[in-house]
């Protein structure tokens, strides 16, 4: 098969990325094997490639938003069979045993593993999964619109959920590319008003389209005290701007895996009368069930942009670029 390959990480710019060819990989016994049809394009990726991520496997294929179908199984996987359609997301694996599993926030396991990460991912033809965190999806929705679901809606949907927002809150939402644009229809439909602050001009119109009440530069006050907010861009400097935009016993969450550094914050008028600033690690399976019911229900869907798989790095470019609004998918071309 053909897969990308993060030979050298380093900038987008410089071509961190190969085209490579492997032997289609085996699945382990408790593995299915997938035959990738769409693959998103996260953030994250781009870490992986730039190495702000530090090297887990070298060379490895990024990619964690996958939609395919099952090609082949292990012995001990009872639960899908060949033909079945399957979603790929970032968390690949935890150990079940450790505290954390125990107690349902297997998210921060300490020997979790990821998909495009620790291990090959879908910018490629073929992926494998452990079968217990292989996600079974709805039927309503194709490929294309299904694939950013997979992090960027879960992670959007897990970080909504992290800043306890109350019913019909007032929610701020700092950068608005492929999470924060699903996060913002969650949080609609659940009723809240919602704020972006965000620099690009599509994205602002995107944010209105949607249903946003206002959409602003990310250095500007909103209209109304906040809530919550949630910080998905990876600007550090952007940590005190929204702090101050909240209100008394507000939180902020802070979405990414990746942030530059925070600037010292002031007490008085950043962190005082119980502002909260939290942060937020991956998510677990019942955050990704949750949230792919809650959208099969509300009907949220992904602006999405597609590139061919034989583009990949065209698309990271374009990422790091702002060069689109939503999120773009890969589709699989190489097979």
């Amino acid at each position: 098969m053909r897969a990308w390959s993060v030979t050298r990480p380093g900038p987008v710019e410089e071509d961190p990325l190969r085209l490579v060819e492997r032997p289609v990989p085996v699945p382990g016994d408790d593995e299915l094997l997938v035959r990738v049809r769409a693959c998103g394009v996260c953030r994250t990726d781009l870490h992986v490639a730039e190495g702000d991520l530090p090297v887990r496997r070298p060379g490895v294929t990024p990619g964690h938003e996958v939609v395919g179908v099952v090609a082949g199984k292990g012995a001990a996987v009872a639960d899908f069979a060949v033909g079945d359609r399957v979603g790929v997301a970032w968390l690949r694996w935890t150990d079940g045993e450790c505290r954390y599993c125990l107690r349902g926030s297997e998210n921060l396991c300490p020997r979790s593993r990821y998909t495009g990460w620790d291990a090959d991912g879908g910018y490629a033809e073929y992926t494998t999964v452990p079968a217990g965190f292989a996600h079974r999806l709805p039927g309503e929705l194709d490929d294309v619109a299904l694939a950013p679901l997979l992090c960027a809606g879960i992670i959007g949907y897990r970080a909504l959920r992290r800043t306890s927002l109350p019913h019909r809150g007032r929610l701020g939402l700092y950068g608005f590319g492929g999470s924060a644009h699903l996060c913002a229809q969650v949080a609609l439909a659940e009723e809240a008003t919602v704020h972006v602050l965000t620099r690009g001009a599509d994205a602002r119109r995107l944010a209105l389209e949607l249903g946003a009440a206002s959409a602003r530069d990310a250095y500007e006050l909103p209209p109304e005290p906040l809530d919550a907010a949630i910080l998905f861009a990876p600007v550090g400097d952007l940590v005190p701007v929204a702090l101050r935009a909240l209100d008394r016993g507000g939180v902020l969450a802070v979405a990414g895996i990746h942030l530059s550094d925070v600037p010292p914050l002031h007490y008085e008028t950043d962190l005082f009368y119980e502002k909260e600033l939290r942060s937020v690690t991956s998510n677990t399976r019942a955050d990704a069930r949750e949230f792919l019911a809650k959208a099969a229900r509300h009907g949220i869907h992904a602006t999405t942009h597609t590139y061919p798989l034989s583009q990949a790095p065209q698309a990271l470019r374009d990422l790091k670029a702002g060069r689109f609004d939503g999120a773009a998918v890969l589709v699989n071309d190489l097979s």
